[in-house]
C-alpha cells in the first residue's frame, strides 16, 4: 500500500509541466507514454492538451506556439516511431533556435536493449538535433529533468529539449518536489558585456561614412525591439532584416531598408558590398544571407553583436565581436555612439528600391498578365489584415514571396522554417500558434506541395475550431524546384509537376469553410471574406504555373551577383 505523499511519476510529469506554467501540450498517445495520458485526464482543467493527427505535427505546433509567444513549446509523444517522428522538428528547432521541451515515453528499464516493442534510442538519434536530451529511468529523476529541461530550452540561445522516461518510472510511485531549475555549473547562460569591444565599436561607426545593420532574430529572441530602434534613430544607420528577424523593426521605419537573403531585395543585398562598416545583431551570417563567403563584404569592417559565442568570426572574420546578450550590449552601444545621419547612403539603398519596383515589385503585386501571381495575392492579404497579424509560411516559392510582400510592423509576426527548410512546416505551426490567442489573425500561407506532407492537421484544426486563415497558392508544382530546373537544368522539368486533389473537397470534409479563387476580379473579396470570417477559413487562389521569385542569387554566387531576372 503506497504511503500518501507519494504519487506517479506520470502523475510528476504532468504537474512538473504545469509547475512550469506550461499551457498547452501538442502530443499523440501509445503504448510507452500511456500513463501520462492517462494521469493528463486528472489534470485537464490545469492544462489543455491539444491531439494532433501525427507526431510531426505535435512538434510544428509547439513550435508555432513558442515562436508566437515566446514560451517553451511542449510536446508528447510515444517511443518508437512516435519519437522518431519528431526528429524533423527537432532538427528545425535546433538551427531555428526555438525552445522546446519534448517528452517521449519509453519501453521499461529493464527491456532495453532487447528490441522490446516499439523500442528505439531516441536519445541517441536526436542528440545532434537538440540542446540537450536525457533518459529517465527512474521516478525520483523525472520532476529534475524536467525542471532542468525547461531552463535549458528557454535560456542563453533557446533550443529543443528531449526527455524520454521509461514506462517503469512512469508508473512507479515517487513525491512529488518540484524545484524550478536556476541554473548549474557547466552552463554559462549570462555573459558580462565587454566594455572595450563597445567602444571599440562605437568608434569603428562614428569613423563610417556608410555604416549598414543587418538584424536577425536573435533581436527578437533577446526582446531587443526597442533598443535597436534606439539605436537606428540615433545613428541614422540603414537597416535591413534577415528571414527571422523580420518584424523586430517596424517596415515603417524610415531606416529600413529591406529584406536579406537569397530571394531578399535588392539594394540590401548589393550594398553589402559597399558599405565600410557592417553591424550584424542577433544574426549568424548563414549562407543563404552571404553567398559566397569569399566575397562577401570583404571591404568592410565588421561588427558582430551575439549571444552565442561559436557563431563570432564562424563564418564571417570580425573587427569587433561583442558577445552578450543584444538588449544589454545594444543599449550599452546607443550609449556610446554619437547622434548621426547619412542621407545620401540611405538614398543610395532608395535609388536601387526604386530600380527593384519597376523591374520586379510592379509586375508581381499589379500584374498585367492573365493569370494571379503570388505577389498579388500576399498585396490584397496586406489590404485587409490587422498590424499584428501572425504570418506562416511553409517553405518553398510561396514563402519568399509571402516574407517579401507581407508588410511586417510588430514583432513575433513571422514564423517560418529558416534554417532547415521543412516542407509541412507551417499547416501545424499556425495552428499552434493560434492556439496561443484565438483572438488574434493567423495567416498560414502554404504551398500545394507542402500542404500534403501534414495535411491531415486539417483534424486538428478541425477538433479545436482555431480560426486559422489557410491561403493555398497552388500552381500545381513543386514551384521552388521547378524555378531551378528551369534556370540551371535546361527546363528538364523532372518530377515536379503535381496532380493535386480537389483541396475545396478536402477542407470541406473536415467542416472547414472554403473557396477556390481563380480570376483577379473574385481575389479581393474572397480575402476579405475569408479574413472576417468566424472560424477556421481554406481559401485556395490558382496562380500562374510557371511564375519566377526574383531577385535571386544563384547558389554560390557573390551577393553583387543579385539578379532582377
Amino acid at each position: 500500500m503506497k504511503e500518501e505523499s507519494l504519487i506517479r511519476g506520470a502523475d510528476i510529469v504532468v504537474q512538473s509541466l504545469i509547475a512550469e506554467q506550461a499551457e498547452i501540450i501538442f502530443g499523440y498517445p501509445g503504448g510507452a507514454i500511456m500513463p501520462v495520458y492517462d494521469a493528463l485526464y486528472d489534470y485537464h482543467e490545469q492544462i489543455k492538451h491539444v491531439l494532433t493527427r501525427h507526431e510531426q505535427g505535435a512538434i510544428h505546433a509547439a513550435q508555432g506556439y513558442a515562436r508566437v509567444s515566446g514560451k517553451v513549446g511542449v510536446c508528447l509523444a510515444t517511443s518508437g516511431p512516435g519519437a522518431t517522428n519528431l526528429i524533423t522538428g527537432l532538427a528545425d528547432a535546433q538551427i531555428d533556435s526555438t525552445p522546446l521541451v519534448c517528452i517521449t515515453g519509453q519501453v521499461a528499464a529493464h527491456l532495453l536493449g532487447t528490441d522490446a516493442f516499439q523500442e528505439t534510442d531516441v536519445v541517441g538519434i536526436s542528440m545532434p538535433g537538440t540542446k540537450w536530451n536525457i533518459q529517465v529511468r527512474r521516478v525520483e529523476d523525472i520532476a529534475p529533468a524536467i525542471a532542468k529541461g525547461f531552463y535549458i530550452a528557454r535560456s542563453g540561445r533557446p533550443g529543443p529539449v528531449l526527455i524520454d522516461i521509461t514506462k517503469n518510472a512512469q508508473v512507479d510511485f515517487g513525491q512529488m518536489n518540484y524545484t524550478p531549475c536556476l541554473g548549474f555549473r557547466s552552463y554559462k547562460v549570462h555573459q558580462p558585456i565587454d566594455p572595450n569591444a563597445i567602444q571599440k565599436a562605437a568608434e569603428l561607426i562614428k569613423q563610417a561614412k556608410r555604416p549598414y545593420l543587418l538584424f536577425g532574430q536573435g533581436v527578437v529572441l533577446g526582446k531587443a525591439e526597442t533598443e535597436l530602434k534606439f539605436f537606428l534613430d540615433k545613428t541614422g544607420i540603414p537597416a535591413a532584416s534577415t528571414l527571422l528577424g523580420s518584424g523586430a523593426l517596424s517596415e515603417d521605419h524610415p531606416n529600413y531598408v529591406g529584406k536579406l537573403g537569397m530571394h531578399g531585395n535588392y539594394a540590401p543585398n548589393l550594398l553589402t558590398n559597399q558599405c565600410d562598416v557592417l553591424i550584424a545583431v542577433g544574426m549568424r551570417f548563414d549562407d543563404r544571407v552571404t553567398g559566397d563567403l569569399k566575397r562577401y563584404a570583404k571591404q568592410a569592417k565588421v561588427i558582430h553583436l551575439e549571444l552565442d559565442a561559436a557563431e563570432i568570426n564562424k563564418n564571417v572574420k570580425v573587427e569587433v565581436g561583442v558577445l552578450g546578450d543584444c538588449k544589454e550590449s545594444l543599449s550599452m552601444l546607443t550609449e556610446a555612439v554619437e547622434q548621426g545621419s547619412h542621407p545620401e547612403w540611405l538614398g543610395k539603398f532608395r535609388e536601387l528600391e526604386q530600380m527593384e519596383k519597376e523591374a520586379v515589385m510592379q509586375h508581381d503585386i499589379t500584374p498585367t498578365k492573365v493569370g494571379l501571381t503570388m505577389g498579388e495575392v500576399i498585396s490584397q492579404i496586406n489590404r485587409y489584415k490587422a498590424d499584428d497579424a501572425v504570418l506562416v509560411t511553409d517553405v518553398g516559392q510561396h514563402q519568399m514571396i509571402a516574407w517579401r510582400y507581407f508588410h511586417y510592423k510588430k514583432t513575433r509576426t513571422q514564423i517560418t522554417s529558416g534554417g532547415l527548410g521543412t516542407m509541412g512546416f507551417a499547416l501545424p505551426a499556425a495552428l499552434g500558434a493560434q492556439l496561443h490567442d484565438y483572438s488574434r489573425q493567423v495567416i498560414c500561407v502554404v504551398g500545394d506541395g507542402g500542404i500534403q506532407m501534414t495535411i491531415q492537421e486539417l483534424g486538428a484544426i478541425m477538433q479545436t475550431k482555431a480560426p486559422v486563415k489557410i491561403v493555398l497558392l497552388n500552381n500545381n508544382y513543386l514551384g521552388m524546384v521547378r524555378q531551378w530546373q528551369q534556370m540551371f537544368f535546361d527546363k528538364r522539368y523532372s518530377f515536379t509537376e503535381l496532380d493535386n486533389p480537389d483541396f475545396i473537397k478536402l477542407a470541406e470534409a473536415y467542416g472547414i469553410k472554403a473557396q477556390k479563387v481563380t480570376e483577379r476580379n473574385t481575389l479581393t473579396e474572397s480575402i476579405e471574406d475569408m479574413l472576417i470570417h468566424d472560424g477556421p477559413y481554406f481559401l485556395e487562389v490558382v496562380v500562374e504555373k510557371e511564375d519566377n521569385v526574383f531577385p535571386m542569387i544563384a547558389t554560390g554566387c557573390s551577393v553583387e551577383e543579385v539578379r532582377l531576372s
